[in-house]
């Protein structure tokens, strides 16, 4: 960052809340491919999507069109906490003896704890306009699964989550915030579904994997016409929702006169990286002078090294195969992760718009085991007050 003196927080008014999402796809020369169908390995058609997907969620996924306004109700909804502030990290800096300028955009004052309330909300929303009585979804650590049980609960619906067994366990409190919200929660695999039964056959003691909940969600939806499935990464119109998160904080650096050198976040399926990074990549694609030089850095586990080591290919998004195949870097939809306490990174494959880029180079990509991470996280919140989820820690430590 420049030398410039800033505040410790910037924030926006409510009034200066970006007031459409962005869609990157507008501006790639070089567009990822289309979903292909499970069955037929062709690309899938509207009619397939829509046993899973709400109308207004399809056109989003597959439109060229370069921003998309956000419904007025939302807007409404979020300004219960957004804007966001971003932040000035003074006790890191100085922890670290350096003369940058080192700012985080703090998405965990939303009442859901994280970002995912942004594309939920959305998500929700658009069900709802729909008819949808219930939406069935999986979730890692928790934080898309609380998000998507808040939103459920706004907008008066059912909530189907399948976590992660791993997490399950692990994280009880997550857990607890999705009963409060009215959240049916199963540990995943289960006993619940045809595909989770296969599951455990195979091998009886699995930590779960978000691929293995993926298949269980999206059985229980195309098994019951009153529900749809519901995706908290990966898919184009999440990323879209999460934009929002980048605009504030393009509008917030020209608040204080500043523009980063490098921009960082941690990428699992995506949403979180894509939501931050999208509105800055606009302007490097774009050639402005600003960001002419600037760095777009994902950071990722390297017991689940999807970018730097998987394979640029079409695969299925969940274990079982019951999804469309998305051209993206991906492990193998089989993989099963370690069960490392990051569990909103535990994921094979990873947005196509964001490989996409990778593969363009304009964004690269590192990874970094969990001690590194956690050492990082440590200082953090020794020098900040505030302690970091392990998926957020992956970015500090990359910083």
């Amino acid at each position: 960052m420049k030398s410039k003196e800033s505040p410790n927080r910037i924030v926006l008014s409510e009034r200066e809340i970006p007031q459409k999402w962005y869609n990157i796809a507008a501006d790639l020369d070089e567009k990822p491919g289309p979903p292909l169908d499970p069955q037929t390995h062709q690309p899938i058609s509207p009619d397939k999507l829509a046993a899973i997907f709400p109308q207004n969620l399809i056109e989003q996924e597959v439109t060229t069109q370069r921003f998309i306004k956000i419904p007025e109700e939302l807007l409404k909804i979020y300004t219960k906490w957004r804007p966001t502030p971003l932040v000035r990290a003074r006790g890191l800096e100085e922890l670290l003896e350096t003369p940058a300028h080192i700012y985080f955009k703090n998405e965990s004052v939303s009442p859901a704890g994280s970002h995912k309330l942004n594309t939920a909300l959305a998500q929700a929303y658009y069900n709802k306009a729909e008819g949808v009585k219930r939406l069935a979804t999986e979730t890692g650590a928790g934080q898309w699964g609380s998000a998507l049980a808040m939103a459920c609960n706004h907008f008066e619906l059912g909530c189907k989550v399948f976590m992660v067994k791993s997490s399950y366990d692990q994280k009880p409190y997550r857990r607890i915030m999705m009963h409060i919200w009215g959240a049916e929660v199963s540990a995943s695999p289960s006993e619940e579904t045809k595909a989770g039964k296969e599951m455990l056959d195979r091998d009886p003691d699995s930590p779960g994997s978000l691929g293995m909940a993926i298949s269980e969600a999206v059985e229980v939806a195309a098994s019951d016409a009153e529900t749809k499935y519901s995706l908290g990464s990966v898919l184009n119109h999440v990323l879209l929702h999460q934009t929002i998160i980048g605009e504030e904080t393009l509008k917030q650096m020209d608040k204080v006169d500043e523009y980063p050198d490098t921009i960082i976040g941690c990428v699992g399926g995506g949403s979180n990286f894509g939501g931050f990074a999208f509105p800055f990549v606009r302007e490097k694609l774009g050639e402005k002078p600003r960001a002419k030089k600037l760095r777009v850095i994902a950071v990722e586990p390297s017991a689940c090294p999807t970018l730097t080591r998987g394979v640029y290919t079409y695969d299925y998004g969940d274990s079982a195969g019951l999804t469309p195949l998305l051209p993206m870097h991906s492990l193998g939809h089989d993989f099963v992760p370690p069960a490392i306490h990051a569990g909103g990174l535990r994921y094979h494959g990873v947005a196509p718009l964001i490989s996409s880029l990778v593969n363009a180079g304009i964004i690269q990509a590192v990874a970094y085991t969990q001690n590194e991470v956690f050492d990082a996280a440590l200082k953090f919140a020794r020098s900040e007050g505030i302690v970091p989820a392990p998926e957020s820690s992956h970015a500090i430590r990359a910083a």
